[in-house]
C-alpha cells in the first residue's frame, strides 16, 4: 500500500519551549529520559495512546470513516509490531464488533479507556471522548516531562560527583597510602579515616555490590505484594517534600480521570471501579475499595473521601461543592490543574535548591579527601626543613 501523507489531518503540535530555546519533541538526552518505561507492561505505551487518540479524533471530525482512518494511521506506523495491532484492531472493527470492544480485544489498552469509549459509541459523543483521552495522556506526559527536565540536571551532577568520590576512594587514596606507609611515622587523623574508608571499600566492594543487587532484585520481585505496596506507599508519603510531591502527583491523575469518566457519563461507582483498577498507588486504591462499599450505602462521595487522610481537606470541600451543584467534572478538573500546577513549581524549586546543595556537599568532601591526602605531604615537607 503506498504511504499515505496523514499531515493534513493531524493536529499540529508546537515545539516546547525551554530557556528561550525551542526544544524539539524527540531526539537527544532529553528524549531518552522521558521515553516511555513499561518494564513488561503488556499496554501501548502512553504516547503511542496520545497519537492515536489525537490523530484518531481528528480523522473523524474530518468526516472520515473509521476503516479509512486506520488505514491512514497505519501508513504512518514505522514499527511492525504497531501495524499489526492497528490490523488487528481495525479487521475486529470489520468483523462486526464495536472500536472499543476490539480495543479491549486486543489486551493493550486499560478498561479505563474502554468503557470511556464504550459510553462515547452509545451516546454518539466518540470524538468528544477521543479528544479527551488525547488531552489526559497529553497532560500525563508533560506532566512527567517536566518532572524528569527539573530533576535530569542535578541527578547528573549528583551521579557524576559520587563517581568522582568513587574514583578517588578507589585509585587515588590507595596510591597516597602506599606512599604514607614506606615514609613510616603518625598520620593524622582525618588521612586515617579516609584511608580506612578506601581500604573498606576496596576489601568489601564486592560484597556491596552483590547486596544491593540482590536487595534490588527482591525489591523488584516484591513490588506487586499487597504488604509491601502498602509499606513502601507508608515511607515515599513521610519524606520531606517528596511525600507531597508523590501525593500531588497521583491525585491530581485521580481527579484528571474522574473529570473523563464523568464528563463521558459514567457512573460513578463504575468510574471509581475503573480508576481504582488504574492508579496503582496504594493508599488510592485501598481507599476507593472503601470509598466505593460507602457509596452503595447510601454515603455521598465527599463523606466517604474524608474518611482518608491521602485526601486533603480542601479537596475534600470543593469535591462537596460539586455533588451539591451536580459539577463534579469541572471541580475535578479545577482541583487536578491545581495539583499539576503545584507539582510543576515544587519540582522546578526543588532542582534550583538541590544543584547547588549537592555542588556544595560534595565540593567539601573532595575538599575533606584531598586535604587529608595532602595534610601528611606538608608534614614530612617542615620535618625536613
Amino acid at each position: 500500500m503506498p504511504s499515505i501523507d496523514i499531515s493534513r489531518y493531524e493536529v499540529k503540535k508546537p515545539a516546547k519551549k525551554q530557556a528561550g530555546k525551542t526544544m524539539p519533541e524527540s531526539g537527544g538526552l532529553l528524549a531518552l529520559l522521558n521515553k516511555d518505561i513499561t518494564f513488561g507492561s503488556k499496554e501501548l505505551g502512553d504516547k503511542k495512546k496520545e497519537s492515536l487518540y489525537l490523530e484518531l479524533s481528528s480523522l473523524l471530525q474530518a468526516g472520515i470513516n473509521l476503516k479509512s482512518s486506520f488505514e491512514l494511521i497505519m501508513a504512518d506506523q514505522k514499527k511492525a509490531k504497531d501495524k499489526a495491532l492497528f490490523t488487528a484492531i481495525q479487521n475486529a472493527v470489520l468483523g462486526g464488533v464495536t472500536f472499543s470492544e476490539a480495543l479491549q480485544q486486543s489486551g493493550r489498552f486499560s478498561m479505563y479507556e474502554v468503557y470511556s469509549l464504550q459510553i462515547g459509541e452509545e451516546t454518539g459523543k466518540l470524538i468528544e471522548v477521543l479528544q479527551d483521552l488525547a488531552k489526559y495522556y497529553q497532560n500525563k506526559i508533560r506532566q512527567r516531562r517536566k518532572i524528569v527536565s527539573a530533576l535530569t540536571y542535578p541527578c547528573i551532577v549528583l551521579s557524576s560527583s559520587l563517581g568522582a568520590v568513587f574514583f578517588m576512594l578507589k585509585f587515588i587514596v590507595p596510591m597516597f597510602g602506599d606512599v604514607f606507609r614506606r615514609f613510616g611515622g603518625e598520620l593524622p587523623w582525618i588521612t586515617q579515616k579516609i584511608i580506612s574508608i578506601s581500604n573498606a571499600l576496596e576489601d568489601h566492594f564486592f560484597t556491596g555490590f552483590m547486596i544491593v543487587a540482590i536487595t534490588g532484585v527482591v525489591l523488584f520481585m516484591l513490588r506487586k505484594q499487597e504488604r509491601f505496596r502498602m509499606l513502601s506507599a507508608r515511607v515515599v508519603l513521610r519524606l520531606p517534600v517528596v511525600g507531597g510531591l508523590v501525593q500531588k502527583i497521583y491525585l491530581a491523575r485521580f481527579c484528571n480521570s474522574m473529570r473523563l469518566l464523568i464528563n463521558a457519563k459514567l457512573p460513578l461507582l463504575r468510574a471509581i471501579a475503573l480508576i481504582r483498577q488504574m492508579i496503582s498507588f496504594y493508599p488510592l486504591e485501598h481507599s476507593l475499595s472503601k470509598v466505593e462499599e460507602n457509596i452503595m450505602k447510601g454515603k455521598a462521595l465527599h463523606e466517604s473521601l474524608a474518611q482518608f487522610s491521602v485526601y486533603p481537606a480542601k479537596m475534600i470541600q470543593l469535591v462537596k461543592v460539586g455533588e451539591e451543584t451536580n459539577q463534579l467534572d469541572y471541580f475535578f478538573a479545577r482541583i487536578s490543574e491545581q495539583y499539576v500546577e503545584e507539582v510543576e513549581y515544587q519540582t522546578s524549586a526543588l532542582s534550583s535548591a538541590m544543584e547547588p546543595l549537592i555542588i556544595i556537599f560534595l565540593g567539601l568532601i573532595v575538599g575533606v579527601i584531598l586535604v587529608s591526602m595532602y595534610l601528611p605531604l606538608f608534614q614530612m615537607s617542615n620535618s625536613f626543613q
